[in-house]
C-alpha cells in the first residue's frame, strides 16, 4: 500500500466501516489525561457508542467516563491496575474489566500500555439491579464451541444476566472455519481482529481483514467472515444485548 499516494485500507459507508492502523490519528481526553487516544467507532459515523484504543505511558492515570456511562477495557499489551474502591486489580494482557456506569475507578499503568476500550450509555432495565463491576482474564477461560462446531470456538466475557445491556466476546476460528451463515440483526457489532485473518462480508462488500482491524457493523448490516491462512483468527466484539429494539 502507498499511502504516500494517499491509499488507504479504510471503508466508510452507511452502514459499516472498517478502520486499519495506517489510518489511525491519534487525540486527547480529559479523562484520559498524558494518554493518547485513538477513536476507531464513534457516534459521528452512526454508532451508539464508542470503541477507541488507549496508549498509555509509564505512570499514566485514566479516570472515569461520562456519567451515565458504562465501561469495559481489554488489555492488549502491558499490564495496568485498576482500583475499584477499596480493590485493587493487575490486568496483563487479555485481562479485562467492565465499569457499570457511575462506578469510580482508576486504571494505572506502571510501564507503557496498549487497551482497547468500549463505551457506551447504560440502559436500565426496570426490576433489576444495576450490574457489578466485573474483571476477567480471557487466557484463563474454558472456550465452548458455537452451535456445536469446533473450528469455532467462544469464550462470553460477561455474566449473562439481564442487568448487562451488551455482550462482549472472543471468537476464535480455525483455519478454514467460517461463521455458519450471513447474520442480518437489530444488534450492531465493535469488533477488533486480536490475531489472524481473513475475508469478512460487510454489505455486498467483501474485505480482506487482519490483526488490529476494527470493524463497525451497523443494524441490519449483512455479515460474515471466513477466517483464511495457516493460523487461528480470532477476535474480540461487542453487541447490544438484552433490551428491546425499542431502546437499544
Amino acid at each position: 500500500m502507498r499511502q504516500s499516494f494517499g491509499e488507504t485500507r479504510a471503508r466508510f459507508r452507511d452502514n459499516h466501516a472498517l478502520i486499519g492502523a495506517d489510518s489511525h490519528e491519534r487525540t486527547t481526553l480529559p479523562n484520559w489525561p498524558g494518554i493518547p487516544v485513538v477513536f476507531v467507532i464513534a457516534p459521528q459515523m452512526g454508532a451508539r457508542f464508542t470503541e477507541f484504543f488507549a496508549h498509555m505511558p509509564a505512570g499514566a492515570e485514566a479516570l472515569p467516563p461520562l456519567p451515565g456511562y458504562e465501561r469495559f477495557f481489554f488489555v492488549l499489551d502491558g499490564t495496568v491496575e485498576l482500583t475499584v474502591g477499596a480493590k485493587t486489580h493487575s490486568l496483563a494482557a487479555e485481562g479485562y474489566a467492565f465499569l457499570p456506569a457511575d462506578t469510580d475507578h482508576r486504571i494505572r499503568s506502571a510501564g507503557e500500555a496498549r487497551l482497547v476500550v468500549l463505551e457506551r450509555r447504560y440502559l436500565p432495565l426496570p426490576g433489576a439491579q444495576p450490574p457489578a463491576p466485573h474483571v476477567g482474564d480471557c487466557k484463563a477461560m474454558t472456550a465452548v464451541p458455537m452451535k456445536g462446531d469446533t473450528g469455532l470456538m467462544l469464550k462470553k466475557l460477561l455474566p449473562e444476566e439481564l442487568s448487562f445491556d451488551c455482550e462482549v466476546n472472543v471468537m476464535d476460528f480455525a483455519p478454514g472455519a467460517s461463521l455458519p451463515y450471513v447474520e442480518t440483526h437489530f444488534m450492531e457489532h465493535g469488533l477488533l481482529f486480536l490475531n489472524g485473518g481473513g475475508v469478512y462480508r460487510l454489505d455486498d462488500s467483501w474485505y480482506p481483514v487482519a490483526e488490529g482491524d476494527v470493524i463497525w457493523m451497523g443494524p441490519y448490516c449483512p455479515q460474515w467472515f471466513g477466517a483464511i491462512g495457516k493460523g487461528n483468527a480470532r477476535y474480540l466484539i461487542y453487541k447490544n444485548w438484552n433490551r428491546d429494539p425499542h431502546v437499544s
